[in-house]
Formats: C-alpha cells, structure tokens, sequence
C-alpha cells in the first residue's frame, strides 16, 4: 500500500512540474483576442482520443457567439460520429488583465481562463456524459491562434489527477475569404 501512495505522489508531482504558464506565450503573434475571434460564425472539427490514443470520437461544432453587456456568448452545437448530439452555452465574462471566467450548464462552477499573446488556457470541472453515467471531470484546455482565422485547442482530460483522455479540435473561423 505504501508503495502505491508513493507512485500516485510521484505521478502527480511530476503532472504538476509539466505546467507551462500562460504567460509564457506573451509576446507570440497573431495576438489573441477572443471577442474578435468569435465575432463571426465559427466551425470545428475535432476528436476524443483515450490515453493510449486510439480516437473514440470525432465531432464537428458550429458556433455562433452573440455580444451581452460585457459577455461574451458562444453558442456551440455538437454532431458526433455516432450521430448523437449537444448543445452547449458559454458565457465568458472578461475579469480584466487577460483573464477569463466561463460558465456552461454542464462546467461545475466557473472555468478560469488567461489570455496571453497567442494563447488561451482554460482550467475547469466539466460533468461529462458517457453513455448512461456522468462523470466528472478536470478540463486543462489550450487554445492556440496560428492565423486571424485558424485557432488549434487541445485539452486533456483528468480524473484524480490521472488523464483519461484528450481532445483535438481545430477552429476555422467562417464568411472570410481566407475561410472559404
């Protein structure tokens, strides 16, 4: 029993060393703005993959992201490969200084975001549907912008500290002439 303790402490320990802060991506360009990224309909392509790396899921999302007050809406719908579907609805309020905080009916709590030169990370407890069960889990979400119209987001998915997937999802912002 020790020696597990011991592993799980040193897992853990070393998950916490990979942390990379925001902050570091500061001076990259195309600087991100999320209000100016999400200021047109939005369309992205993505998949779930398992620790080991086989892909369980691929999905595509529409989004279209309305201004409220100071808010920031994104209206995300979901089609899976399986032909299931989700909607989802963000309200993203700026704190100020490049942060972030989101709420969505299935985010426990409020997810906290950094904006930083190119970057955005996003850290949140998600209630994850699986079949007949829910689970919660923790969300370590980056989102990168390569051009005005392409934004890179891959997240890793945790429970107890242990990964139990990751997700790839590739934004392509739409009704530009470098969209179309």
């Amino acid at each position: 029993m020790t020696r597990l303790l011991l592993l799980l402490a040193l897992m853990l320990n070393l998950a916490s060393c990979s942390n990379v802060d925001v902050t570091r991506y500061a001076d990259q360009q195309p600087a991100l703005s999320l209000e100016r990224f999400f200021s047109q309909p939005v369309k992205a392509w993505g998949i779930f993959q398992k620790p080991g790396g086989e892909v369980t899921k691929r999905f595509e999302v529409t989004i279209v992201s309305r201004r409220e007050g100071n808010n920031l809406i994104l209206d995300e719908r979901f089609l899976y490969s399986d032909g299931t579907r989700q909607h989802r609805v963000w309200t993203l309020t700026p704190e100020g200084q490049g942060r972030w905080s989101g709420r969505a009916g299935d985010v426990i709590g409020a997810a906290q975001g950094q904006v930083a030169g190119n970057a955005v990370h996003w850290v949140y407890r998600l209630n994850l549907a699986v079949d007949d069960s829910t689970y919660e889990v923790s969300m370590d979400d980056w989102m990168y912008l390569m051009d005005e119209d392409t934004l890179i987001n891959r997240t890793s998915m945790s429970k107890f500290g242990v990964e139990v997937g990751q997700v790839t999802l590739f934004f392509r912002r739409q009704g530009t002439e470098a969209s179309q």
